[in-house]
């Protein structure tokens, strides 16, 4: 009978039945979802349906190959790739940026870019060094995760990939030294089980100077032992709110001289984003060596959310759970956020944070 499972019709079937709305989504009249693809509900700059359409056959595709992966390894073991194994360029990342991140255009094109660039090298002789700063709830975790997901079947819960909160992992400075040994030993062990290691570093403005020093020789350019040797990749992500205050003035003074939301690029945010990290007095991260001595590759600034976008934020978290939603809830959602500055309103003060937990207030 397993055998039979390796006919090439089964994933076309899984494809189908991935295809198909969740039944939690069936309804009609006002209960019914709105159509798919519709990047900015209730807003000018709808998706053309074909584009939905290829989005959603992206997303359902690369979960299928996933999926097919995984009950791959669990039915025949001697066949499976390990983790460390995983494909260079993770084939659902540019789907899942499009469909799931909402807002954030910028970090679309940078965290694609640098990536895929980076898994495609043959052999790296730096691991890369993403650090991601704005307003809580704006996505930092978000992305940091789907990421995870793409590039390790247990996504977080690989072994591959090593979570550090700095208020919770390294809580006192008194015992720096001891935190210093502690991290170089989980990163090492980490590498040498691991072809390919994701290690996620939250509130890094917290990190006491000492651990960022630490992590210095893991993020300087190596030169290789064996040039035919297969280098291992590490990619290591920074989450930090800071600088998040001077990217919402330039995304503000912007918007308010007239300019589209999509139409903000690097070059309007990077000097203000890496003077504001290099400036700040609250956190050694800025005089740190890794960005005196340029080992982070790419600051990438998350913009603050719109109205707009806790809507789709609440719409997902609808879906998510299979939940019928109106247009009429969503509205509701959203109006519970604050929103910043005071006089234009503008800003989730949160974000998208603790939006799942709103829309418990209208489960029957």
């Amino acid at each position: 009978m397993l055998r039979g499972l390796r006919s090439p019709l089964w994933p076309l079937l899984l494809l189908l039945l991935l295809l198909l709305p969740p039944p939690g989504t069936w309804g009609h009249g006002s209960r019914a979802r709105p159509r798919e693809g519709a990047e900015e509900a209730g807003s000018a700059g709808s998706w053309p349906a074909f584009q939905g359409l290829r989005e959603r056959l992206r997303a359902a595709g690369a979960l299928c190959r996933r999926s097919w992966a995984l009950f791959s390894c669990r039915v025949w073991p001697d066949g499976c790739r390990q983790d460390e194994e995983a494909p260079a360029r993770p084939p659902g990342l540019e789907a899942d940026l499009r469909v799931r991140l909402h807002g954030q255009h910028l970090v679309r094109e940078l965290v694609l870019t640098a990536a895929r660039g980076y898994l495609e090298l043959p052999r790296p002789d730096k691991a890369l060094a993403l650090s991601f700063h704005g307003w809580s709830g704006t996505g930092k975790n978000f992305v940091a995760r789907m990421l995870a997901e793409n590039l390790y079947r247990d996504g977080l819960r690989s072994d591959c990939v090593k979570v550090f909160i700095a208020t919770l992992h390294f809580p006192h400075h008194k015992y720096v030294d001891l935190y210093q040994e502690q991290l170089a030993s989980q990163i090492r062990k980490t590498q040498e089980h691991c072809h390919q290691t994701l290690f996620i570093l939250d509130e890094a403005e917290k990190l006491h100077p000492g651990l960022l020093e630490a992590l210095r020789p893991h993020l300087e350019r190596q030169a290789p032992e064996n040039p035919r040797a297969k280098s291992p990749r590490t990619i290591f992500l920074f989450l930090s709110n800071l600088g998040g205050n001077i990217i919402n003035e330039v995304v503000l003074k912007l918007l308010k001289a007239g300019w589209s939301r999509e139409e903000i690029g690097m070059e309007h945010l990077e000097p203000q984003l890496q003077a504001e990290i290099v400036e700040s007095t609250d956190s050694g991260f800025g005089h740190s060596c890794l960005v005196k001595e340029n080992l982070i590759d790419f600051f990438i600034p998350f913009l603050p959310l719109e109205y707009r976008h806790v809507r789709l934020c609440a719409r997902d978290a609808f879906l998510s759970q299979e939940l019928l939603y109106t247009e009429e809830a969503l509205d509701e959602v959203a109006k519970m956020m604050v929103y910043v500055p005071k006089e234009e309103q503008l800003f989730s003060s949160q974000g998208c944070k603790s939006i799942s937990q709103r829309i418990n207030y209208f489960l029957p």
